[in-house]
């Protein structure tokens, strides 16, 4: 009997959480479609993706937050590089609500392909196909451009979602390293160990349950003076930041039980 309700409950959080997710964003789609349509909208396009990241995450009922600066002392003023683990689809709405300002974020090509979302992404952040060359080409020079006009980028260095996720990173491409070297920006880690717990990635299967958000920005990682034969040492640097703050103990993503959410300022 304690199955049944814990599943019942699930299916009607899960519910919840959705209908707040779509129902923002269909309200807002007609002034997102034409807020893409022209650049100087873009901004204000993203603003509003922001907006609609914390209302939904505060209407999830679950903590959200954040620990460190996106921006400290040391890098402020500056462009930087926001490496982060990939752990669920909620990542990037968890970013959205931390990082203020108006980021740039690489995603996978097939975001592009999303019904009504999808070209809005394509129009204002940057999409990647890994399989493809100029695909990989093109995000290159896209991310140095957007770079070099002083806008923070945001780069998952995994890639994808892996079978552990949230308790042991794959490994990190070297993209955002060589980036970061070539223009001489500044790297911060960022680590949220929990997304998979409210949003693992299930194969297919859609279900939610109720757990913290944490987000955790790290010193930065400064590369000036560095050369490309840095590449594996500033990879390791960046890869055991973010390791740091991973919670080993959490359940893996398939698990049916959550654990109990820890009470935190929000």
């Amino acid at each position: 009997m304690s199955g049944f309700f814990r599943t019942l409950g699930h299916r009607l959080y899960t519910t919840w959480c959705v209908a707040w997710f779509l129902i923002p964003f269909l309200l807002t789609w007609p002034l997102q479609l034409l807020l893409s349509s022209f650049r100087a909208g873009r901004p204000w396009l993203h603003a509003l993706n922001r907006a609609w990241a914390s209302f939904q995450l505060r209407m999830y009922f679950t903590p959200v937050e954040v620990r460190g600066e996106p921006h400290p002392a040391a890098v402020r003023g500056q462009a930087v590089i926001f490496c982060a683990n990939h752990s669920s689809y909620i990542d990037i709405p968890v970013l959205f609500d931390a990082i203020p300002g108006f980021p740039n974020i690489i995603g996978k090509a097939a975001l592009a392909k999303v019904p009504l979302w999808g070209w809005l992404f394509r129009s204002t952040y940057i999409t990647v196909d890994r399989q493809s060359a100029v695909s990989r080409g093109r995000s290159v020079v896209e991310s140095t451009r957007s770079l070099r006009a002083g806008r923070d980028l945001i780069i998952f260095p995994e890639g994808s979602i892996g079978k552990q996720p949230g308790r042991v990173l794959l490994p990190f491409k070297d993209g955002a390293m060589r980036l970061a070297i070539e223009l001489q920006v500044p790297i911060v880690p960022v680590t949220m160990p929990y997304n998979h717990r409210f949003f693992p990635d299930l194969g297919g299967r859609l279900r939610l349950r109720r757990h913290r958000f944490l987000t955790i920005f790290h010193p930065p990682i400064l590369t000036t003076g560095m050369t490309l034969d840095d590449v594996p040492a500033l990879r390791e640097r960046v890869r055991a930041a973010i390791a740091s703050g991973l919670d080993p103990a959490s359940e893996p993503a398939d698990s049916p039980f959550a654990a109990a959410p820890e009470s935190v300022n929000t």
